[in-house]
């Protein structure tokens, strides 16, 4: 099986992540993708890629911190995406990402005085136009995150959106909306299906409309936990693992009336294709 996103870069494993990449393998989870968010975890990103066989990274500034650069002025945005670059010529490193657009308002943040704005968006999508433009001269992949930005998203991938990028790029954990499905069939995108899908009513109604040859799976761990462990109490359950995987391929199974071997075989040789690893 294969993980498209997995932060073993952050800090809920630190000092597990071999531990960890051992009980993904033992679950039948053989490759795994290791985005980065900042310029911290792109770079941890790239170190723990280059400590696991069938690890592989991927760089990038997620839409929520280019409010630091953002605070900081223009030649801090220049700099980062510099900083990006230069650890795309890294052979661990598969794709850019993730980077996108986020209205989501965090109430959880290291950034004093965050706030959603017009110009703060506005930065987003220069910056997210910038990554998608990395990924392009590079020939690399491309993971898109968005939440709560279906507009601006939408409207900047049809801005710098180039068919060369066609399987080689996924919505991350995509939200249920027709609209960014219909993108993604027409421009030939892959949709992330991760752990919310054991839960949320609407992203299985949604699963079900996503051709299977779309899917991809991730766990985004150590975040959106699957069930039965989300039903769990939170000092037993622990956060959310690669392991996990197999059971996000079981509910998508059941919701597209498919045998879960097929799921996990279809679904590996997407993840296969996505990042240009034949």
């Amino acid at each position: 099986m294969f993980d498209t996103h997995c932060h073993l870069n952050f800090q809920a494993f630190d000092g597990r992540v071999d531990e960890i990449v051992d009980n993904a393998r033992e679950a039948g989870v053989t490759h795994i993708v290791v985005p980065g968010t900042d310029l911290p975890t792109s770079q941890k990103a790239v170190t723990v890629a280059k400590s696991h066989k069938q690890v592989y990274a991927a760089v990038g500034i997620h839409p929520h911190h280019v409010f630091e650069s953002q605070q900081k002025g223009e030649e801090a945005d220049k700099n980062d995406i510099v900083e990006i670059e230069e650890l795309l010529k890294e052979p661990c490193v598969v794709a850019v990402g993730e980077v996108g657009l986020d209205r989501h308002y965090y109430t959880k943040t290291r950034h004093e005085n965050y706030n959603i704005t017009e110009e703060f968006v506005k930065a987003q999508c220069t910056i997210f136009a910038d990554h998608m433009k990395l990924a392009l001269k590079h020939k690399k992949s491309l993971i898109i995150h968005h939440r709560e930005a279906k507009e601006d998203i939408l409207r900047v991938l049809a801005e710098v959106w180039d068919a060369s990028l066609a399987r080689k790029s996924v919505i991350h954990c995509c939200e249920p909306d027709r609209d960014l499905l219909r993108f993604a069939q027409k421009n030939n995108l892959f949709i992330g299906v991760d752990g919310d899908v054991t839960y949320d009513r609407k992203k299985q109604e949604f699963i079900k409309e996503v051709p299977i040859e779309m899917l991809v799976l991730e766990t985004d761990a150590p975040f959106l936990i699957p069930e039965p462990y989300r039903s769990m109490p939170r000092d037993t359950r622990g956060p959310n693992v690669p392991a996990h995987l197999p059971l996000i391929a079981q509910r998508v199974a059941q919701l597209k009336g498919y045998d879960v071997d097929e799921v996990k075989k279809i679904t590996f040789e997407n993840g296969i294709e996505l990042f240009q690893l034949r």
